[in-house]
Order: C-alpha cells, then structure tokens, then sequence
C-alpha cells in the first residue's frame, strides 16, 4: 500500500523560506511523476508544480512559478518542495499527489505566512 507523508510546513514570515518533503512507503518511487497541489481555506484545490519520474522536467503554475522548485531524490523516495519569497497568499494546506492507476494524496502540511 502506497502511501504519501508530507512534511515541513509551519508558520513563516512574509519573504521567508520553507522546503516541505513528500515521503514514500511501500512502493518505489521513481517510476512515477509527482505532483504538490495546495488548497486555501474556502478555495479549491490548486496544482502548484510537478516533476517528472526521473526529475528531468518540471512544470509550475503561474502564481509559484520563480518563487517554488520541485525536485526530487529517489533514493530517499522524497520529493522536496522549496519555497521562497513567502507571500500571505500562500497560505494554504500543501499536499502532494501521485497517481498509479488511481490517485494517491498525502494528508497535507500546513503552511501559515504571517508577520
């Protein structure tokens, strides 16, 4: 059973940093391309960046794209998600997503921008 645990939210600053960590268990992940995705209190679901199964392309919505970088390190089953130049905008639960024959999505991490 294939599962997806996200980590590394928090409270941060207004131009602040924080890198959140999608970890797997129970399957391999570099066969897979993975997706973050974050959903505001009130608002739907959004996809923010997501990253190939070798980590060779990576695509980014609009309102992330310069500011987060998706990467990934298979021999660790870790997708990382580094963001900067926090706005208050962003916050949002973060997820992160990877379909294999059906879709598959951690419980979120929580990430507060707030002065």
């Amino acid at each position: 059973q294939l599962q997806l645990v996200e980590s590394g939210g928090g409270l941060v600053q207004p131009g602040g940093s924080l890198r959140l960590s999608c970890a797997t268990s129970g399957r391999a992940l570099h066969d897979y391309g993975v997706g973050w995705f974050r959903q505001a209190p009130g608002k739907e679901r959004e996809p923010l960046a997501c990253i190939s199964s070798s980590g060779a392309t990576t695509n980014y919505a609009d309102s992330v794209k310069g500011r987060f970088t998706i990467a990934r390190d298979n021999a660790k089953n870790t997708v990382y998600l580094q963001m900067n130049s926090l706005k208050p905008e962003d916050t949002a639960v973060y997820y992160c997503h990877l379909r294999a024959g059906i879709d598959y999505w951690g419980k979120g991490t929580l990430v507060t921008v707030s002065s």
